[in-house]
């Protein structure tokens, strides 16, 4: 039986989004302008930036890094970050011996608020199902090679409870203020599929 109307799947994504949004506006349900400020709020202001000024304080302020450890969720709302999709963060420190990383197995639940919007490739089947079956081989195709010693901890973000990475703050930089370690501080990092590397 064949039907008529659906999505042409033969097409890639970026058009058959394209053609949606054109839809969408000829029908007067999106607003263009107010689409794109979302974005853009997601991509600047809601987004890495949030997270790395989090993890900087963090790695200056022992007595925040503990409070972030204990409840994720106020000591970020402290820095005025909270919102939609951050509701509950759970933060897990990784060490020198222990390695944390972020997955949503069922969808892409992500820390919006302190991460912004999910990258395409936390959101592929691949790497959903993978990294948990196999975290090892997954990081080091993605560029991170961890000793065997290292325990990798596979954290499974849920629409209850989302996950975020305190990476380990790299040898050398000790010297650097909060403001200065905030740029060193990668979306990747606090997922977990990379390391912060010294300047």
């Amino acid at each position: 039986m064949t039907t008529t109307g659906g999505p042409d799947e033969t097409l890639p994504v970026a058009l058959r989004t394209e053609a949606l949004e054109q839809l969408l506006t000829e029908r007067g349900l999106i607003d263009p302008k107010v689409m794109n400020g979302i974005i853009t709020d997601y991509e600047t202001n809601v987004g890495p930036l949030n997270g790395a000024k989090v993890v900087a304080k963090a790695w200056t302020d022992p007595g925040y890094r503990q409070r972030l450890l204990d409840d994720g969720t106020a000591a970020i709302k402290e820095l005025g970050f909270s919102g939609a999709q951050g509701e509950h963060i759970v933060v897990v420190e990784n060490t020198a011996t222990t390695h944390n990383v972020v997955v949503c197995t069922l969808c892409s639940c992500y820390p919006w608020p302190v991460l912004g919007l999910p990258p395409s490739w936390y959101k592929e089947p691949a790497y959903r199902s993978r990294i948990v079956k196999e975290p090892r081989t997954v990081l080091s195709e993605m560029g991170l090679d961890l000793a065997d010693d290292v325990q990798i901890t596979v954290r499974d973000s849920t629409s209850e409870v989302r996950w975020l990475v305190l990476p380990e703050r790299p040898v050398g930089t000790e010297h650097l203020t909060e403001e200065e370690l905030v740029p060193l501080v990668t979306r990747d990092a606090m997922v977990g599929v990379a390391k912060v590397v010294a300047p």
